[in-house]
């Protein structure tokens, strides 16, 4: 049998020889030792966890010469038959390709003889969810009431394909996987018994990458014994290594998912197609990719939620849970939490896709910008304070949230509150689901009728001043027809206030931009105005369903002295970035997302972005940035941390500041436009 898989080679012949099944080989050995057959079993499990293997063992065991026994002897004329396929009494039958109803009759006739050489007639039928409807309605009075000595052994990977009649008439019996120690032991036997010298890694590779199959773990050893184990040009065989299984197999090394993880703790999208791009030039297996994400995200999630307690569950060598403990220090326990569930969804949907590559970047490159997408509150570290203005705290009004038809939430500001939004489409969803109201002529509008006591002008108490537009049930809205039509609709918005001017003609930003976002009560800004306090400028997009994110904080004091210390020419941030390549304590790429210099007793660093702000500051980095300073300067610099220089808005912001504007409600109701692209105006043009 040279040419023969090792599948069908080391096929085991015996209940104790079959990897796993532990429960189902003790009932069948005892049914079969017992004598106490069923009329038919179901068995039903994934690939090639030994269902077809088990059921031929149980045959040779109720025709074997020494029965009732519980283990064939495999020496006996009936058993060698079994094995070969050549005994009249064991009928195997092949599901796919006789599923007709005219087979099944077939079937059922050779049912009424009796055994002619062995003590029991057995029928195998694999892959029986292949029959047809008409094929297992012809076959139920059979298996409910067979002739004696008759026995039905259905095999099947689609147990949820069998109607339920056949399932009530079978002892359904369900095949897990095998478990990965048991797989691998199970390779290493293999690999012994053929006297090939091998790497304990390499065997752990494929029984990883088999996922629990003994039938796909033979097929890829052989695979990367005929591929990878071959000698150079002496005839001898080379050690079997774990590179070899790699590259065979195409899976990517614990390099790749370092790099991976430095990558996506620095936020570098650069760096994430760049990796992408390697891995499809290496022809990485993306299905076992994402599933060792997939447990790498579960590995980091456990230990930096339970530590020291959750290493023991993970089943790995000491020196890995402290290279994991140390890789997990770097991420927020939320920022885990959600790209591991990323990770989990994306699988099935990237390899279903028609571009799986474009898929697996998009993926990737979500993960690594993950931050921007949660909200900001949960990203500052501890102990920075809230963003004050004038002195004092500014307030963040409340946000209510309700649950869209397919389940996603989605964020309505309060009155009075600045409106948030990722990119845009929970603006353009709450648009969808509010329909705009109708124009009504003057003549026809009939002004809505209020209880209670007449409003009352707003006093210096802190109350809203409600402008005239919104109170006087008198003023028409005018008609969108007729000559005069230009000159109504601007006289009506005239007596708008615009965003960021008070009510009595305050300034305007210059351009004609918004210099605060409007709230949804125009009266705010008067307000403000009356207070003394500064209008706030809008933050960065929160997460769908999140409050109002703070906007950032002014640098304290500290910083703006530690800024304005001299510089110490002979320490140069290009210097430091090259001393912290290869290092683990803090990622270089989120490194080079700041501007560093070195200012008395201080390492000052500006950075680019408000989440690279946030981040940099937890205890994790900037101890490990404390560090890598002291080493490369000689002696102990304080790191300071500075906020971005400008806030710069995407143009999914403009877009929602201006969609709370009065003007464009306005406009939006008179003539039922859409806002379609809104963006900033140069100033120095």
């Amino acid at each position: 049998m040279a040419n023969a898989s090792l599948a069908a080679l080391y096929r085991p012949q015996t209940f104790a020889q079959v990897v796993g099944q532990d429960m189902v080989k003790s009932i069948l050995s005892r049914a079969a030792q017992e004598d106490r057959v069923a009329p038919a079993y179901l068995l039903s499990g994934t690939r090639g966890v030994g269902k077809t293997t088990i059921a031929r063992i149980f045959a040779k065991a109720l025709n074997c010469v020494h029965a009732p026994t519980g283990e064939p002897c495999n020496e006996c004329e009936a058993c060698r038959r079994i094995t070969q396929g050549g005994f009249v009494d064991v009928v195997e039958i092949d599901g796919a390709s006789n599923r007709g109803i005219d087979d099944v009759r077939r079937l059922r006739d050779a049912v009424g003889y009796a055994p002619l050489e062995g003590r029991y007639k057995v029928f195998i039928i694999d892959e029986a969810h292949m029959l047809t409807k008409e094929a297992f309605n012809a076959l139920l009075k059979t298996l409910e009431e067979p002739p004696p000595r008759v026995t039905f052994i259905l095999a099947t990977t689609e147990q949820h394909k069998f109607p339920v009649t056949i399932v009530s008439r079978c002892q359904h019996f369900v095949f897990r996987q095998i478990p990965e120690a048991a797989l691998e032991a199970h390779i290493v036997s293999v690999l012994e018994r053929e006297g090939r010298t091998f790497e304990p890694e390499a065997a752990k590779l494929i029984a990883r990458r088999a996922a629990g199959s003994v039938r796909d773990a033979m097929s890829l050893l052989g695979q990367v014994l005929a591929l990878g184990g071959v000698g150079s040009g002496d005839g001898e065989d080379r050690p079997l290594t774990a590179a070899q299984a790699r590259d065979v197999l195409g899976l990517a090394g614990q390099e790749v998912m370092d790099r991976l993880l430095g990558v996506l703790a620095a936020h570098d999208a650069g760096g994430v197609a760049s990796l992408v791009r390697e891995l499809l030039l290496q022809g990485v297996d993306m299905g076992f990719f994402l599933r060792e994400l997939g447990g790498l995200w579960r590995n980091l999630f456990l230990l930096r939620q339970a530590g020291a307690a959750a290493a023991a569950d993970l089943s790995l060598p000491e020196a890995e849970v402290r290279r994991l403990t140390e890789m997990a220090g770097h991420f927020s326990l939320t920022y885990i939490h959600a790209a591991w569930q990323m990770t989990l969804d994306g699988q099935r949907r990237i390899l279903t896709s028609l571009e799986p590559a474009a898929g697996l970047e998009l993926l990737l490159l979500n993960l690594a910008l993950l931050p921007r997408l949660l909200p900001l509150a949960e990203l500052n570290p501890a102990g920075t304070p809230p963003a004050e203005s004038n002195g004092g705290p500014t307030p963040v009004a409340p946000s209510s949230s309700v649950a869209s038809e397919d389940g996603a939430a989605l964020s309505f500001p309060s009155v009075g509150s600045a409106s948030s939004c990722v990119g845009g489409p929970s603006v353009r969803r709450a648009e969808e689901a509010t329909p705009r109201p109708a124009f009504v002529p003057p003549a026809r509008r009939e002004a809505p009728r209020r209880s209670g006591p007449p409003a009352q002008p707003a006093s210096g108490g802190g109350t809203d001043e409600v402008p005239a537009y919104l109170l006087d049930d008198e003023v028409p809205l005018p008609e969108p027809d007729g000559p005069a039509a230009g000159d109504a609709v601007v006289a009506y918005l005239a007596d708008i206030p615009a965003a960021g001017a008070s009510g009595d003609g305050g300034p305007v930003a210059p351009g004609g931009r918004p210099s605060a976002p409007v709230s949804g009560r125009p009266g705010s800004a008067s307000r403000r105005a009356a207070e003394g306090s500064a209008p706030r400028l809008s933050a960065a997009p929160t997460a769908r369903g999140a409050s109002s994110p703070v906007p950032p904080s002014p640098p304290a004091t500290a910083a703006v002295d530690a800024e304005k210390a001299p510089l110490d020419p002979s320490l140069r941030w290009t210097d430091f970035l090259a001393f912290c390549e290869g290092r683990t304590e803090v990622p270089a790429p989120m490194l080079r997302q700041f501007e560093g210099s070195v200012r008395g007793d201080n390492l000052v660093l500006r950075a680019r972005s408000q989440v690279m702000f946030n981040q940099m500051q937890r205890p994790p980095l900037s101890k490990g940035l404390e560090k890598l300073a002291a080493e490369w300067a000689g002696r102990v610099l304080s790191p300071v941390f500075l906020p971005p220089s400008q806030e710069h808005k995407t143009e999914a912001e403009w877009r929602t500041e201006m969609l709370e504007h009065p003007v464009v409600r306005t406009l939006q109701t008179l003539y039922d436009a859409t806002l379609l692209r809104c963006s900033p105006v140069d100033e120095n043009r």
